[in-house]
């Protein structure tokens, strides 16, 4: 079994949250970030085969291996040599690869400073980007249109900000990813909703909110449990009334993507 945590750290608990330090390596994606952060698959960011993302993704979250093994598959394109083997998470921050205009807590990446671009830096926290998401969490308990609501302001407001912005049916499910990403790991399998507290801090501090009292779920997570979740947010951005709410609409051809994790 290849070790999770790397031991020069020296911690008691090998998956302890740490932040990345000089030289580790952290892509756009927070859940991956957070991963790292606590040991369950390489601290530095470098070096994620399959057989470390998927025993990084069952003991930090328990998804089954099958997801966790579809998951590595679509980060693995972002690493640009052929028939490659691995990836770092820096690699994740290529643009309209994985990461996409419109997140959640992170800025277009045309507003990354120059010096910062195709670094682990590009795609970090963004408080501002945050405050206007959050702006659409209102109660204590994030539903499924709150967290909706926020997914299509920041697509109103990087189009209106962003001189390249780019929205494809392709980005539209990595979008998806990214909403459904804390319900599936803190929040209801079956009505979508999560704490707001969880979630919140999650993004902030790229940490698994076990303080906050968290502990992962006891079910294997599989693909079935991915998309039910992301029909209902699918459901829930749907901006029509009436007979299509169910979202089942033209975007269910669309390629899933499981990378808001």
């Amino acid at each position: 079994m290849i070790a999770l945590a790397r031991p020069q750290y020296g911690e008691e608990n090998p998956n302890a949250w740490k932040p990345a330090g000089p030289g580790d390596l952290r892509g756009p994606c927070p859940m991956m970030n957070t991963l790292a952060n606590h040991g369950f698959i390489q601290r530095d960011g470098r070096n994620i085969t399959r057989e470390t993302a998927i025993a990084g993704l069952n003991a930090g979250l328990n998804f089954a291996e099958s997801l966790a093994t579809i998951m590595f598959d679509q980060a693995l394109v972002a690493n640009p040599e052929p028939n490659s083997t691995f990836f770092t998470l820096d690699m994740l921050n290529r643009h309209n690869v994985l990461e996409h205009d419109a997140s959640l807590s992170r800025a277009d990446s045309i507003f990354a400073s120059p010096s910062n671009v195709n670094t682990s830096t590009a795609n970090a926290f963004n408080a501002t980007v945050f405050a206007e998401t959050t702006s659409y969490w209102t109660s204590d308990t994030l539903t499924p249109l709150m967290l909706a609501n926020s997914k299509l302001a920041r697509q109103i407001t990087s189009r209106k900000e962003n001189p390249e912005y780019a929205f494809s049916t392709t980005t539209e499910e990595f979008s998806l990813g990214e909403v459904a990403a804390p319900i599936i790991a803190f929040g209801s399998l079956e009505d979508g909703t999560v704490s707001r507290e969880l979630v919140t801090y999650f993004f902030e501090n790229e940490r698994l909110p076990e303080e906050l009292g968290w502990t992962k779920k006891n079910q294997s997570i599989a693909l079935t449990e991915i998309t039910g979740v992301t029909t209902i947010i699918r459901a829930a951005t749907n901006l029509f009334t009436g007979g299509a709410a169910n979202g089942t609409s033209a975007h269910t051809g669309a390629k899933r993507s499981l990378h808001g994790f």
